[in-house]
């Protein structure tokens, strides 16, 4: 997609309170990195008091995905989980405004070869990602380390529209893509690039196979990841970032190449990309972004989960 503009309607005072907030942005990004993290964490802990209904929301995710853990298990999960969501508002600040010098300093990666020995094949890149709290400084440390192209819902605030796209367009030297413009995913691939793609949230019935996601067992699953892989030598890298205990940073992490992906069977290719999906919220749990209602979407005649 083209990249958003300023412009001079931008100056209009029903538009002072987003520039009120980048301002505040870029001040707290000044920040050293382990007050920005013990903010963040207290700032959740607050919402989650506070925010009842995605409070709610959350409590309902893991209740399904986990339903053999031990109710004090959750809520002690739910809490971590909220704390991360806070530390995930000031990685914003991180993301957008650090110098590279900054991210290189919290960074380390791990699997980078795996990328590197797709491209000198000659493969395009599916990075399958997932919704991960730590989604913008991994969109951000990402380019730092090689050329993807990231997928991008468009805000419905113009000016919100240019700062979001400008701050994960920031090392993203090729854009972004609108999560809707498949034939540009297509072109992306075909000309052995890097398409850094997520497919784990609910987009309804549209192009979706209902199959598991950890305890349940019919969730509407996009069928998009198994179509783009479909297009010349494409390989598909489970990707992800996780946030270290402590001061300790980041972990930018790369998979070996799923085999035998994709096959003739939407569905079966559905079931096994959550299966990988799975596989890395599993490493962090309390990282993924569970205040997304991931089960509003049922099949014809069934009820929602969510009631």
């Amino acid at each position: 997609m083209s990249q958003p503009q300023l412009e001079l309607r931008f100056i209009h005072p029903k538009y002072w309170g987003v520039w009120l907030g980048i301002l505040f942005m870029a001040l707290v990004s000044l920040l050293p990195y382990r007050v920005m993290l013990f903010l963040g964490k207290h700032l959740g802990r607050f919402a989650m008091k506070r925010i009842h209904s995605r409070r709610k929301v959350a409590e309902r995710n893991l209740a399904l995905c986990f339903p053999d853990m031990p109710e004090s298990e959750r809520q002690q999960l739910l809490q971590r989980n909220f704390e991360n969501t806070g530390i995930a508002l000031f990685e914003i600040c991180m993301a957008w405004f650090w110098p590279d010098w900054r991210v290189r300093k919290h960074l380390q990666v791990e699997g980078l070869e795996h990328i590197e020995q797709a491209q000198a094949k000659g493969h395009g890149v599916i990075l399958l990602g997932a919704h991960f709290l730590t989604l913008e400084i991994n969109a951000r440390s990402a380019g730092l380390n090689f050329e993807p192209t990231g997928v991008y819902r468009k805000h419905n605030n113009p000016l919100q529209n240019f700062w979001f796209y400008w701050g994960r367009s920031r090392s993203l030297s090729r854009g972004m893509i609108d999560r809707s413009d498949f034939r540009t995913m297509f072109k992306t691939l075909k000309n052995k690039q890097i398409l850094w793609y997520p497919p784990d949230h609910d987009y309804g019935r549209r192009r979706c196979a209902f199959v598991p996601f950890f305890a349940v067992d019919k969730v509407a699953t996009v069928t998009g990841t198994s179509a783009l892989a479909k297009i010349g030598d494409t390989v598909v890298i489970p990707f992800f970032m996780q946030r270290l205990p402590g001061n300790a940073g980041y972990k930018m992490i790369a998979k070996a190449p799923l085999q035998g992906f994709p096959t003739a069977d939407l569905t079966a290719d559905a079931a096994r990309i959550n299966h990988e999906i799975e596989q890395m919220i599993l490493t962090q749990p309390d990282q993924y972004m569970w205040l997304h209602r991931r089960f509003k979407t049922r099949p014809e005649g069934e009820t929602s989960l969510y009631k």
